[in-house]
């Protein structure tokens, strides 16, 4: 497998940025992709957090595998944290979000409203690239005052939005670590958007992810591509996909770019099925 890292220089800046102001910060609002979501937890941030309370928001959960992330729950909680499903586009984000800060931060509330003063708790919204953090910011602020993007890399500097009621939040641009040692891991970032495809081979990622998905999810991958149990290896499907689609380069040869780009887009999108690796 091809070794990934990608650490563009304003995540070691950001990383330096959120050193300095977790120090003024009430609660964390930790955003998983909930299509990998412990593949999205940061070790360079486990040393920057400390013991401040934890909200962890599993975003884009209608994409993604909810028995599994039940049990992931289970794992992941400690002491001073909470965990939240939800699509950051929805509706609904915004009081589902309030109401578990309120529960994380009800001594600090509780504090300030004894004495009498108007106190807007700090928050810091935390992730990896792609997450969906600023998407969340801005359906919690009701307007679009956090840039946001469909790739990763798009927010490049700290952001402070006022919500209406008790809180004030910090977006933070979407940050790798340094080193990702771990190559499955890397390849999981990358199959969720978090790392640039520019700098992948597609057809090593696509046939990782079928891989995968012959293991976890087989049913859901042959009947998304009308699949019989003939073609058990990655390199085959990913063949039978490209030939039954018709992707072909001149000649009629199997153009595995595209068709590499199709599988990936498929899962990204949900069209496999409601998936977590």
């Amino acid at each position: 497998m091809q070794k990934i890292n990608w650490f563009p220089g304003h995540m070691q800046k950001t990383l330096r940025m959120m050193e300095e102001e977790v120090k003024k910060i009430d609660v964390l609002i930790y955003v998983l992709d909930a299509r990998a979501p412990l593949a999205c937890i940061n070790p360079e941030f486990v040393k920057i957090i400390g013991k401040k309370p934890i909200l962890y928001v599993f975003n884009k959960i209608d994409l993604a595998d909810q028995n599994k992330i039940k049990k992931i729950k289970a794992i992941l909680l400690k002491d001073n944290q909470r965990a939240l499903e939800l699509n950051s586009t929805s509706s609904g984000a915004l009081k589902s979000v309030e109401k578990e800060l309120n529960i994380l931060c009800n001594d600090i509330i509780q504090k300030y409203k004894n004495k009498g003063i108007k106190y807007f708790v700090k928050a810091m919204v935390i992730g990896v690239p792609n997450s969906g953090k600023s998407t969340l910011v801005n359906n919690l602020c009701g307007n679009s005052k956090a840039l946001t993007g469909n790739k990763p890399g798009v927010t490049k500097s700290k952001q402070w939005v006022r919500l209406l009621n008790n809180y004030e939040i910090l977006d933070t641009p979407g940050t790798l670590w340094p080193n990702l040692n771990n190559e499955d891991l890397a390849y999981r970032l990358a199959f969720i958007g978090s790392i640039k495809d520019e700098i992948i081979s597609i057809e090593e990622l696509a046939i990782l992810l079928i891989e995968i998905l012959l293991k976890e999810y087989p049913n859901e991958l042959l009947s998304r591509y009308k699949l019989s149990n003939k073609e058990k290896k990655p390199l085959e499907i990913l063949e039978k996909i490209g030939e039954t689609r018709k992707l072909l380069i001149k000649g009629g040869e199997i153009d595995y770019e595209r068709t590499a780009k199709t599988i990936i887009d498929d899962f990204r999108k949900g069209r496999i099925g409601k998936i977590t690796i």
